[in-house]
């Protein structure tokens, strides 16, 4: 924060509590009381008092003063805040000087003593009342204007404009204004109601409507939009973002939380625009759900604990006070990464990191004998598409058979509910990864056919920001310059954020709503927007300052991805986002067909794996062939979430 000026110091120190500040004020009032009787009388009697009033001026004086400091000490005027003041406390001031002159005619009437003209009642309460308030409130304009100049006069100062001229859009300027801890310089606000349009809000004209924002940006020179619409539909802001595309603007925006910090808020917390706000998706907080009940004091273990979806079920389920948690992965750093921050966020609950993989049958076999969980959330498994289909042995040992042995040790040892995270490339598969997801489905919902376990598949779409995500990959290309790489222009994909994923999860995993659940995922979203809309939030131009670049589907990408098959889609929907697939029965010789997957995987024979998996999946179609192992390190872009 720069240094203030000695004017701005002066006001400061001016307008700080001191012993000695309450009668100052209170000195000023009794001396505004009698400058402002004293006006009214000469403006009655045109610069000449009666002699009948004359005489009796200082007696009024006194009965005025007296009524006047009264009044003020009610309405605690003495008490002022001078940085903060605002509509209610110009609201007291009316009141107080209200209440000051009706104790003033009560004076004056029970003291029997001959009382003031009308008008110079009426006049004097004016004058008084408005030389209080200017008393009051010139610091804070003192300060606002001593401040705008000291922003004029820095260097860097950028010219904003707040989108959004209601109550969080004044309270922001307002903030704005009396702080020094920014850089912004606002030319005026932009506004959805065209009612607005030429108004003066906290002394800045509302210029236009949304969709003049280019046109405003350009004309008046912009460099940074603050967005201060609470809960602003996403909609809207890739509106926004679309409209500014070709120009260097960068964007914040007021946190959903706002709404409920009212005068606490401040510039700084204001946020950059990020790829979560362009999601239509409200938050889902497990932990403050009635279902958080059912998980208290319950021991869990979780695999691929150290995963983005892992280590949120790990963090959702502290908050929501669960009993003993197991992480288990066999990423060692992750897991130490994630106990960590467990012990920062959620000290309360015992955690146990547990490096262990989920193939080892015999390891696994340990940890639920000697943990004896209550709940197995499987969260484990090989999830990059183009990767997998060079290695299909492996996407069968890791994603097929760990889940087989691993459900069936849950069977055996007696777990009460067994959770699989699924995808939706498991629809109509076009990948090795959706292939073996597939079949994983198969395998947890052919037990729960037969088990006292509840075992239950949760499908999903695309995670926004998780780790090897389209998000963070985007990121990385646009801080080296660029070029971003997106694989085809029309490539769509479903996404939510890993908070509302995994919250839907474990909403599904404790309703014991079937064997398997479905998440809405609202609308898909197409990957080239979403690049456009990111290079945008950073203030850069699309195809100008950064480039994309268009490198084709690799290998088992489809242009856009399914949720359900026809045969699912008579799905119940039993609550919010959250369906019940109609499912066809598993294969009945599942364990067979398993069996022969399990000796063409180990037999690293990766074409009988493909025939098998089709023989399980028949919708299951390639349908790119496989790269070059250095083309497709060349094409590693986008697009492999689970």
């Amino acid at each position: 924060m720069g240094r203030k000026s000695s004017a701005q110091l002066t006001v400061s120190r001016w307008v700080r509590f001191s012993p000695w500040r309450n009668a100052l004020l209170l000195t000023l009032d009794a001396a505004i009381a009698c400058v402002g009787l004293w006006v009214a009388m000469l403006l009655r009697f045109e610069g000449r008092i009666w002699p009948e009033y004359s005489g009796i001026m200082v007696e009024l004086a006194i009965v005025l003063v007296a009524s006047r400091l009264t009044a003020n000490f009610l309405f605690r005027l003495h008490r002022w805040s001078f940085r903060f003041s605002g509509l209610p406390d110009a609201a007291r001031v009316v009141m107080a000087g209200l209440l000051g002159t009706g104790l003033f005619m009560s004076g004056v009437y029970f003291l029997q003593h001959k009382g003031p003209p009308r008008s110079v009642v009426v006049m004097e309460l004016f004058l008084s009342t408005a030389a209080m308030g200017f008393v009051r409130f010139s610091p804070r304009l003192a300060w606002s204007f001593l401040a705008d100049r000291t922003r004029s006069q820095k260097n860097g100062v950028v010219r904003t404009l707040i989108i959004g001229a209601g109550a969080a859009g004044e309270a922001l300027l307002r903030d704005l204004q009396r702080s020094q801890e920014h850089n912004y310089r606002i030319v005026g606000f932009v506004d959805d109601d065209r009612a607005k349009l030429g108004m003066i809000v906290g002394g800045k004209p509302v210029l236009g409507a949304i969709p003049d924002l280019r046109s405003l940006v350009q004309r008046h020179q912009v460099g940074k939009v603050l967005i201060a619409i609470p809960r602003l539909s996403p909609k809207r802001i890739r509106e926004i973002l679309s409209l500014c595309t070709d120009l260097k603007v960068r964007f914040k925006i007021l946190p959903v939380s706002f709404i409920y910090l009212r005068e606490r808020l401040s510039a700084s917390m204001l946020q950059d625009l990020s790829p979560d706000d362009l999601l239509p998706r409200p938050q889902v907080r497990f932990h403050e759900s009635g279902q958080a009940a059912l998980v208290r004091g319950r021991r869990t273990l979780v695999t691929g604990a150290a995963g983005s979806i892992g280590g949120e079920i790990c963090l959702q389920l502290a908050r929501a006070g669960i009993g003993d948690l197991v992480m288990a992965d066999l990423n060692e750093n992750g897991l130490y990464l994630l106990k960590r921050r467990l012990e920062r966020e959620a000290s309360v609950v015992p955690a146990f990191a547990e490096v262990a993989d989920i193939r080892d049958a015999d390891r696994m076999n340990g940890l639920v004998k000697r943990y004896a969980p209550q709940d197995i959330f499987h969260a484990a498994a090989h999830k990059h598409v183009p990767l997998l289909e060079s290695a299909p042995c492996e996407a069968v040992k890791n994603n097929i058979l760990a889940t087989r042995d691993l459900a069936a040790i849950a069977d055996a040892l007696g777990v009460e509910r067994f959770v699989y995270i699924s995808t939706d490339k498991a629809v109509r598969p076009s990948s090795v990864m959706g292939a073996s997801k597939r079949v994983g489905e198969m395998v947890v919902r052919a037990r729960a056919r037969q088990s006292q376990t509840r075992f239950c598949a949760v499908r999903f779409g695309n995670v926004l920001g998780s780790s090897g995500s389209v998000v963070p990959l985007f990121r990385e290309q646009i801080a080296a310059g660029g070029p971003v790489t997106v694989t085809d222009p029309e490539v769509r994909r479903y996404f939510m954020t890993i908070s509302e994923a995994v919250g839907l999860v474990l909403a599904a995993a404790y309703g014991d709503h079937g064997e398997l659940c479905v998440l809405d995922m609202g609308e898909q979203i197409r990957i080239v927007e979403l690049a456009r809309a990111m290079i945008t939030m950073t203030g850069q131009v699309p195809d100008v300052d950064i480039p994309i670049v268009f490198i084709g589907l690799r290998p088992g990408e489809k242009l856009y991805e399914e949720l359900m098959t026809e045969e699912e889609e008579h799905a119940q929907k039993v609550a919010d986002k959250i369906f019940v697939a109609n499912c066809p029965a598993p294969p009945g010789n599942l364990d067979q067909r398993l069996r022969q997957l399990e000796l063409a995987a180990c037999a690293e024979d990766p074409q009988r794996v493909r025939d098998l998996l089709r023989d399980l999946v028949p919708s299951y179609q390639s349908t790119v062939l496989p790269l070059q192992p250095a083309e497709m390190e060349r094409r590693e872009d986008t697009l492999h979430l689970v």
